[in-house]
């Protein structure tokens, strides 16, 4: 069986995780940053880019020890190389190649867009598994997706809905993203102006489960409402939100808090409901996985499952560990690839774009 060490420095969390060919994970170890970046209300690159590199050595050494492996034990070396922030990128993508080139192993080279939407195929097995529970291969691993499947990325960085008819980036083509903000932005950005912290999502999606969104005390538009079009825009909710503070000030009560948040991820979640409904009946395709940070969102999981359900469509939505940021599906994305032919060169370096096309453009107006 094939022993991938994966590496992931996107942007907060320094990652790495061993994972078998099959999904099967040995080990995921994540350091994580929000307490440095907690006092700015979102990433600093640089404080990042610094932090990877005080982190990098002793994760990996984790990974392997969590594994009960040496570096002799693997296969070949995984590392996210793009999207993201380049400092950040920069320090994983020169550890993976310097593990690589000592241990004269395989490099791969992964789109972290790619592994998100590939995440729903680990198997951890402590884990609650992921929808449906049919066929399942053991006590905690459920059944994983058929090709093709309509995969909704939401995350701080990312909202777009892609048709995946395979594992790799030629198989992938965009239906629709955002416009401009992604939506795990527009919940940070929102709790920043709410001063509820950073990260805002756990919080905001906490007190909407305590708030009624029919009480809030202004109406939130619902975003990108045209009908017929799969792009997503959540800074209009932003703004929004931002003028009623500025002209009212931050809520004055907890019930008012709550209701605001509410009503705020109401909309948001029902926005991306009716889009991958919209993408799934479109493309004629009954699956749809549901992957990224936001896919930890409980109310978003609710809805897509009665949406799904609703219409005879199958769900997938990975547990809590595999949605946020992590070095699990760096490696099994680059198992994929390694199992396909698909290696880096030792003189690859961080790029900030993913390799999947774009047809969304950013932006206000009509298309």
């Amino acid at each position: 069986m094939t022993l991938v060490l994966g590496i992931e420095s996107s942007c907060d969390e320094t990652g790495a995780a061993v994972v078998a060919g099959d999904g099967r994970v040995l080990s995921d170890v994540v350091r994580s940053q929000v307490e440095l970046h907690a006092p700015f209300g979102g990433v600093v690159p640089e404080i990042a880019a610094r932090d990877h590199l005080r982190a990098i050595v002793p994760v990996v050494d984790q990974a392997l020890r969590d594994a009960q492996l040496s570096l002799a034990d693997v296969d070949a070396i995984a590392v996210t190389q793009r999207p993201g922030l380049v400092g950040a990128l920069l320090v994983g993508v020169q550890a993976g190649k310097g593990l690589a080139w000592a241990l004269d192993k395989p490099l791969v080279a992964v789109d972290h867009l790619i592994g998100h939407l590939l995440s729903v195929f680990l198997m951890r097995p402590t884990a609650a598994a992921p929808a449906p529970l049919s066929d399942r291969r053991g006590p905690d691993c459920a059944a994983r997706p058929a090709f093709p499947f309509i995969g909704l990325l939401v995350s701080g960085g990312h909202s777009a809905l892609y048709r995946c008819d395979g594992p790799l980036a030629s198989h992938i083509r965009e239906l629709g993203a955002t416009r401009d903000d992604a939506v795990g932005e527009a919940f940070d950005k929102i709790a920043k102006l709410l001063g509820l912290g950073y990260p805002g999502g756990p919080v905001i999606d906490r007190l909407a489960a305590l708030g009624n969104p029919d009480d809030a005390p202004l109406a939130l538009p619902m975003p990108m409402a045209r009908k017929g079009s799969l792009e997503l825009s959540f800074s209009g909710l932003k703004s929004a939100i931002a003028r009623h503070v500025l002209a009212e000030g931050p809520p004055q009560s907890d019930a008012d808090l709550a209701n605001l948040c509410a009503a705020f991820q109401r909309s948001a979640t029902t926005t991306l409901v009716k889009k991958a409904m919209a993408a799934a009946k479109a493309e004629g395709v009954g699956r749809v996985v549901v992957a990224g940070g936001v896919a930890a969102n409980r109310e978003l999981r609710a809805r897509m499952a009665e949406a799904c359900t609703a219409r005879g469509y199958e769900l997938f939505v990975p547990p809590f560990a595999s949605c946020t940021d992590n070095a699990a599906m760096i490696a099994y994305a680059g198992a994929v690839k390694l199992q396909h032919g698909s290696l880096a060169s030792l003189d690859i370096g961080p790029l900030t774009r993913t390799e999947l096309p774009r047809v969304t453009r950013k932006g206000r107006g009509m298309r």
